[in-house]
């Protein structure tokens, strides 16, 4: 499996396109801000045409770019409970943020909502671009946030690891997701670290939605909001 982290030109957000190989069909998950032409140069680089864009919840810096990335044609996947975050998330953005924005890019932020939209429910599975992914809802940061689970690892992963989950910013390395924003909810958290976290595989890869990558078995031993759980 091909999986490319790109990290968008604010906030630290990353960005992934999955693809089953060079030049196949891709998925692109959580384009951020700043990553349009990042994404077009390494969908040219390695062959790759948008299938899907996936968004693992509706927060600002993970969807900023998801209309031009979508470019007209791709349609965008969000959990409906978060759905409302698309129709028009500056009206939601403080404007102090709106203005660091703008001081960093030199022009004032912007929003279209993408053409096709359409609404996630978790236990459902995708099959999108020759991958097959299952979503897992797991509210707490937002009330839609979701997970996107695949079986297999990026080219080169060894061996222990055998499946890669997508967590955005419900699960990072070492840390979790806040829960004092707009939607978050601190108990609809613990309950997705206990249900939905804590459960998957030791052998699973995870791809945060900031951060460098971990595995299970580094958070289930080491991340403090686990073993507090456990």
């Amino acid at each position: 499996m091909l999986v490319i982290s790109i990290e968008a030109a604010a906030f630290g957000t990353n960005c992934y396109l999955v693809a089953p190989e060079r030049g196949e069909e891709c998925v692109i998950v959580d384009p951020g801000v700043g990553v349009e032409d990042q994404v077009a140069a390494t969908l040219q680089q390695h062959g790759l045409r948008p299938a899907a864009v996936l968004l693992t919840h509706g927060h600002l810096d993970h969807t900023y770019a998801v209309t031009p990335v979508c470019a007209g044609t791709t349609a965008a996947y969000i959990h409906e409970d978060d759905r409302y975050r698309l129709t028009d998330p500056l009206a939601s953005t403080s404007p102090a943020l709106l203005m660091m924005l703008e001081q960093q890019f030199g022009t004032r932020a912007s929003w279209a909502e993408p053409e096709t939209v359409i609404d996630l429910a978790g236990g459902q599975t995708l099959e999108l671009g020759g991958l097959s992914l299952d979503v897992t809802h797991a509210p707490g940061h937002t009330e839609g946030s979701v997970l996107f689970g695949l079986a297999g690892v990026p080219t080169g992963m060894p061996d222990e690891v055998d499946r890669t989950v997508l967590t955005g910013d419900v699960l990072f390395a070492g840390s979790i997701g806040r829960t004092d924003l707009p939607g978050g909810d601190h108990g609809a958290m613990q309950r997705s670290l206990r249900d939905v976290i804590l459960p998957l595989p030791d052998s699973s890869l995870v791809l945060p939605g900031h951060g460098p990558a971990t595995t299970m078995a580094r958070e289930r031993m080491t991340n403090p909001f686990l073993t507090s759980l456990t």
